[in-house]
């Protein structure tokens, strides 16, 4: 990642997360057990919000239904628009958790995407972005994620 990509992302993630929501944060969260990534579960507390029906429902309501439709055949569940504005939050939502200390896997399990959708979104992902799978390595070798 380019020094000026590095220092907006900084940016990016210090203005999102209040630094004391993000020592508490990190403070409370389990340390991540050594058997294994596929056994990784949410280490942050469910809010009042989100166990009341708000937008976690919403979005499992929405994941079940594009499933459904893919299943059926339906690929066109949502609009090119749709899917980039629910892609951009669920990057900044995954980014945001992550660094306020949050541990777990943006996928379920190996199965719930197959191995060529993942690699098929993640290059579609960096070149959205605009970067290199050189720059991907860059960044996983100095922030050891």
């Amino acid at each position: 990642m380019s020094p000026r990509k590095a220092a907006t992302a900084k940016a990016v993630a210090a203005k999102s997360i209040p630094k004391s929501a993000a020592k508490s944060a990190t403070k409370s969260a389990p340390k991540s057990s050594a058997s294994g990534a596929s056994k990784a579960r949410p280490t942050t507390p469910v809010s009042k919000a989100a166990a009341n029906g708000t937008a976690s429902a919403e979005a499992t309501a929405l994941a079940a239904k594009i499933e459904r439709d893919l299943r059926d055949g339906r690929s066109d569940t949502l609009t090119p628009q749709a899917f980039q504005a629910l892609m951009a939050a669920m990057c900044k939502s995954y980014g945001t958790q992550l660094e306020a200390g949050a541990q777990f896997l943006p996928l379920a399990n190996q199965t719930s995407a197959s191995p060529t959708e993942v690699m098929t979104t993640t290059s579609a992902l960096l070149k959205a972005a605009n970067l290199a799978v050189f720059e991907l390595g860059m960044w996983q070798s100095w922030t050891g994620r």
